[in-house]
């Protein structure tokens, strides 16, 4: 069932999204060569705690952490780790969220770590600006099929993968509401998008094979073929004007 959320709560969603925003935004300064995923997660959840809100994910269905940091072939659910050190030519995946009196603001961002391939910076650019190609089919009107279908067809043209056992979805007071929000299929599918629903839209591109496979600790989810991925994800509400980003960062794109 899709929630439809009133101005209040939309409100109380902005507020978390923002709070989301401003940590990611930190991470994205802290993020540098010599420093441990377990550190960043650390600096995640006090910053949080600080300013009056809680770690969504830690505990969530048994999830260890604040944040979710995947590196390089890890596509989403990579575990913080003091032995995960990060290294010049990494990039890192970041997924967030963070709640303030129960309501949820959810966004990822993929950092790249010291010098990044050429290669590799082009995967992560697509795939920044596949998400606001999908942002840009949030109309009243519009089939939330149109929302994948755009980050799909930007994606494949340039020859990435799209992968298919993870999707965005919708938000609220639970971190994952209906609807789902594949990054692939037909503008004329799925329901119809109506004012007050929220949207985490969250491409995941890969270099290769857009097939993955959770490994033994039940969450990371890496690509089969070992190539490189990237994960964007803001929330946004459908309103009678358009998208409205809720978890928008002071710096709109990460990569140029």
């Amino acid at each position: 069932m899709i929630i439809l959320k009133s101005p209040h709560e939309i409100e109380c969603i902005r507020k978390a999204s923002k709070l989301t925003a401003d940590t990611l935004s930190l991470l994205v300064e802290k993020a540098k060569p010599g420093i441990t995923t377990l550190e960043l997660d650390t600096i995640a959840e006090e910053y949080i705690r600080s300013h009056g809100g809680i770690p969504s994910c830690k505990g969530y269905y048994g999830f260890p952490a604040t944040i979710c940091a995947s590196i390089n072939d890890e596509v989403v659910h990579g575990i913080p780790s003091a032995k995960r050190k990060l290294k010049n030519g990494d990039v890192l995946s970041i997924d967030l969220v963070s709640s303030i009196d129960g309501y949820h603001g959810d966004s990822a961002v993929t950092i790249p770590i010291g010098h990044v391939k050429p290669d590799v910076m082009k995967l992560l650019k697509v795939t920044e600006e596949s998400l606001f190609k999908g942002i840009e089919q949030v109309k009243v009107g519009n089939r939330i099929g149109a929302i994948g279908h755009a980050v799909q067809t930007y994606c494949e043209k340039h020859g990435y993968g799209v992968v298919r056992d993870f999707v965005g979805h919708g938000l609220g007071r639970e971190m994952h509401e209906d609807p789902q929000i594949p990054n692939y299929g037909s503008p004329d599918q799925g329901p119809l998008m109506k004012p007050g629903m929220v949207l985490c839209i969250e491409p995941m591109i890969t270099m290769g094979s857009y097939r993955v496979h959770v490994l033994g600790d039940d969450w990371t989810a890496v690509t089969v073929d070992g190539k490189p991925a990237a994960h964007f994800e803001h929330t946004v509400v459908v309103t009678e004007n358009g998208p409205e980003i809720l978890t928008m960062r002071d710096e709109p794109r990460l990569i140029k």
